[in-house]
């Protein structure tokens, strides 16, 4: 077990440093024990995070081996109340907590554990026997998180700050939306790292998956990940991702998807949320995704992040219980006198501004107005579930909602009518059953939300159980029906596709749903039931959960494959996972083979390998030259810049360099050295193709703004580094298309590099100048013994697997050394890597020095021959 605690007057003095600006060591300094809350008790089953001996007596032979899913959630899915004549904490499970729930999905073996906040206060002295219970009883770990600190976490910076603009809602001022305040920042980074502690207590990491829940707690994958490299861990998120205009207006927005990002699994509930999100980390963090074999995969650092697209479900058998509660038959006999003659339209809300409460009574309001047949007949009940948050934007929605009600009621109702019920008070489960059981139509007009499952909970509730048909008078066998009116802008909207869907803002187009809801055929309305429900009922929470742990069990498959480091400070870290023969190539290492060598090939990439692909300034500085001349001039060297730009500017460039060798556009023509003329490539120099591409090419240019067309002798390149980046790289993907399409019996390759579309013969790459100048060096008798290659780009990874095949194409005693190296830690066919440009300047001033004392003395030496002859 791990301590996790620290003295109170060390908290004192830890939190007037959280107050600090500086926070981006943050994570550091919260690893020091920023708060005082108590450990875990120490009776849990397969517990160890520091190396030791595990002792039978400690941890039975049967649990050793019994899978394992950690749960983490900011509340357990408790209910806990003190009993006023003991004073004891009573504790029973919330059937009503989905996540309880989602071990229906998960094999019988498997073992669940809770890790999650009390909706209680436990007080310091008793917080020890609760979480022994907790654990014993319920498989809970509690976070004890300090009243002060919860406020600021979950009052302040999730409910305040975050569920708004996750929804959308900029805090424009001060009277709409709580402004960022970097002390309830720092209150959210401190409770994800005590939750993270808790998990670290209960986890085995080799053999446990954690399944990391909503919004609340975005930065605990950076507190486990930096913990545990190869931890298996899946993140889902339960409310909306914003779009990129609105989720970067967020300060700490690159620490929350650098979170995000350290997870191995990322489910959200729609695709729109997906893109969103997947469109803030090609903005703000420069990473792309593909699709993988019917996944759409993330790289980050060698690690593949995967995206899961799945609404949540419902728990069937705890609605279908309810069906058949008595209670529930009883209420559905006093409504269906109650309402005898009239059409029901029913509405379960949350109290909350996104719910879209008044939205939906004006346009009941509007139905009224328009339809005076409606009037006496229509009735929409709207319960209203109490609210998850405190805040004059919740008593301004109840206010408003309040206010219409009266309104409507004082118009259209008369003695003994009201058009719209209000039902304010926490329902029990069965009666809220009988209201779903009884409507003719639910309406959810939400303005914004995550995914929503009363849509789903009502379908289950109209196809009814035997008890419940007896109820309401259906007999055994008639088919069933029901409605729906789904605001577009909810998460189960997509997967309700025989509802009517509306802009909640719209109150006459809503007003028309309701209209056509309630006057639709009753046989349209058993074929949409029909629909739902078969989605709905195979859909539940028990497929949601494994079908999510079978994709994060896929996704860690490969987790001991490769090595791993981890890099970054603060909340910035993320680890790096690379080929286990995959290393940095040590300066010190290569110039101790290189001075043991005698004949030996070197190859530069320009742009992003000797030049940083940022600078402005492209042309080499005096020091470069200088380096490479001193390289050049060591006879034992063979020194080629291979690169992708023209033979123009590049043997302007290195006029000061005559004996380096130039390969310019990938090999079309090479120069040996300045005194030698260029070689063209002998493909063929039919350039007719040019005339089909380049119109295509222009037409791109000019609807896409930033991008530009590069004409070579041999190629055409059209480049979108300073395009928008989502349109960038779908127009690249058109464009790339359009050509294959229109060049299709031309002599040319068509290829896609970073932020570039390329068009170029076939016949032409860097690995074909690899191979001629080796093959040249081995003609003349000068076979090379030390092959350097350098590059940071895709069209590298030709020159590399080239070089490499030179190795295994000689016998061992000749064999050369290999050093395939690319720039940047990503995945290539290189085994070597250097981080950037600085480090290649310094690899190639290490071996300039090494050129220059042996020049240096080879000079003396002959010159004192020349002396005694």
């Amino acid at each position: 077990m791990r301590k996790t605690g620290e003295a109170k007057s060390d908290t004192h003095t830890t939190l007037s440093v959280m107050a600090s600006r500086s926070y981006a060591s943050f994570l550091d300094l919260a690893a020091g024990g920023l708060l005082d809350y108590p450990q875990t008790p120490r009776l849990l089953p397969r517990v160890m995070t520091v190396p030791g001996v595990v002792s039978d007596t400690d941890f039975p032979e049967s649990s050793l081996y019994k899978e394992r899913k950690i749960i983490v959630a900011n509340f357990l899915p408790l209910i806990a109340q003190k009993d006023p004549e003991t004073a004891k904490w009573l504790f029973s499970l919330d059937e009503d907590s989905h996540l309880l729930h989602v071990k229906d999905g998960f094999p019988p073996e498997t073992e669940v554990i809770y890790v999650g906040s009390l909706k209680v206060d436990v007080d310091a002295i008793e917080q020890d026997e609760v979480a022994q219970k907790l654990l014993e009883e319920f498989n809970c770990v509690p976070t004890f998180i300090p009243p002060d600190l919860q406020k600021k976490f979950y009052h302040g910076f999730c409910k305040q700050y975050l569920w708004p603009l996750f929804h959308y809602m900029l805090p424009m001022s001060p009277d709409h939306g709580t402004r960022f305040n970097r002390l309830l920042w720092q209150a959210y980074v401190s409770a994800n790292k005590i939750f993270a502690d808790k998990v670290v207590e209960v986890l085995s990491p080799d053999d446990d998956y954690v399944w990391v829940h909503d919004y609340h707690l975005m930065l605990l994958p950076t507190f486990l990940r930096r913990r545990f490299h190869r931890v298996k861990l899946g993140f889902f998120l339960h409310s909306p991702f914003p779009s990129s205009e609105i989720y970067r207006t967020l300060p700490v927005r690159d620490e929350i998807l650098k979170g995000f990002m350290n997870s191995d699994l990322i489910g959200f509930h729609t695709f729109d949320y997906a893109r969103h999100f997947l469109s803030c980390c090609s903005r703000m963090l420069g990473l792309s995704y593909e699709s993988k074999r019917g996944y759409l995969g993330i790289d980050y650092y060698g690690r593949t992040v995967y995206i899961k697209i799945l609404p949540i479900g419902i728990h069937l058998r705890r609605i279908e219980s309810s069906l058949d509660h008595p209670s529930a038959s009883m209420k559905v006999k006093m409504m269906r006198k109650q309402f005898e003659g009239k059409k029901m339209i029913l509405g379960v809300d949350d109290m909350d501004i996104f719910k879209g409460i008044s939205l939906k009574l004006l346009a009941v309001e509007q139905l009224l107005h328009q339809h005076p047949e409606l009037r006496g007949k229509l009735v929409l009940v709207q319960i209203v579930n109490p609210a998850r948050s405190s805040g004059r934007d919740v008593e301004e929605a109840k206010s408003e909602t309040y206010e219409a009600t009266r309104r409507i009621n004082m118009t259209y109702g008369h003695l003994g009518y009201e058009p719209v019920i209000l039902i304010d008070r926490p329902l029990p489960h069965y009666e809220k059953t009988a209201y779903y059981a009884m409507a003719e139509c639910c309406i959810v007009n939400a303005v914004r939300d995550g995914l929503n499952l009363i849509p789903y909970e009502y379908v289950i509730c109209r196809q009814g159980s035997p008890k419940m048909d007896e109820a309401m008078g259906i007999s055994s066998g008639s088919p069933h029906e029901s409605m729906l009116v789904v605001s577009e802008f909810i998460g189960c909207s997509p997967s309700l596709s025989g509802a009517i869907r509306v802009n909640p803002w719209n109150v006459d187009a809503v007003s028309d749903a309701l209209n056509t809801a309630i006057t639709m055929p009753d046989v349209e309305k058993q074929l949409r039931h029909e629909k739902h429900y078969r989605y709905v009922s195979s859909h539940d929470i028990a497929y949601w959960a494994r079908s999510f742990v079978q994709d994060l069990e896929r996704a860690c498959r490969d987790h001991y494959m490769k090595r791993c480091w981890g890099i970054g400070f603060g909340l910035s870290f993320r680890v790096l996972a690379l080929s286990p023969s995959f290393r940095k190539l040590s300066v010190d290492y290569i110039v101790s083979v290189y001075k043991r060598t005698e004949r030996r090939a070197i190859f530069l990439d320009y742009d992003g390998t000797i030049v940083p692909q940022s600078s402005i300034l492209k042309t080499p500085s005096n020091e470069l030259i200088t380096v490479l001349n001193h390289l050049c001039n060591d006879p034992k060297n063979t020194v080629f810049i291979v690169s992708g730009r023209g033979r123009s500017p590049l043997g302007e460039w290195f006029v000061g360099c005559p004996k380096i060798g130039i390969a310019a556009e990938h090999g079309y023509f090479i120069r040996w050295g300045e005194a030698l003329d260029w070689e063209k490539s002998a493909v063929s120099s039919d350039n007719d193709w040019k005339k089909i591409a380049e119109p295509v090419m222009k037409l791109y240019t000019e609807t896409t703004d930033g991008s530009y067309m590069e004409i070579k002798e041999s190629a055409l390149v059209w480049h979108h580094q300073d395009a928008d980046p989502d349109f960038g790289s779908s127009q690249a993907k058109e464009l790339l298309d359009h050509l294959e399409s229109v060049l299709a019996n031309e002599p040319v390759v068509v290829s896609r590099g970073h932020h570039i579309v390329e068009v170029k013969p076939q016949g032409v790459s860097k690995g074909l100048v690899a191979e001629k100048v080796l093959s040249a060096m081995s003609s003349n008798g000068n076979r090379s013994d030390f092959v350097l290659c350098i590059g940071d780009d895709r069209s590298d990874e030709d020159m590399f697997e080239s070089v490499s095949s030179t190795a295994s194409s000689c016998p061992p005693p000749v064999s050369p050394e290999i050093f395939a190296c690319t720039v940047g830690q990503k995945p290539s066919k290189a085994k070597y890597y250097l981080n950037d440009t600085a480090h290649v300047a310094q690899l190639l001033q290490g071996l300039a020095s090494v050129s220059s004392v042996k020049t240096e003395a080879n000079t003396k030496t002959q010159i004192s021959l020349d002396s005694s002859i």
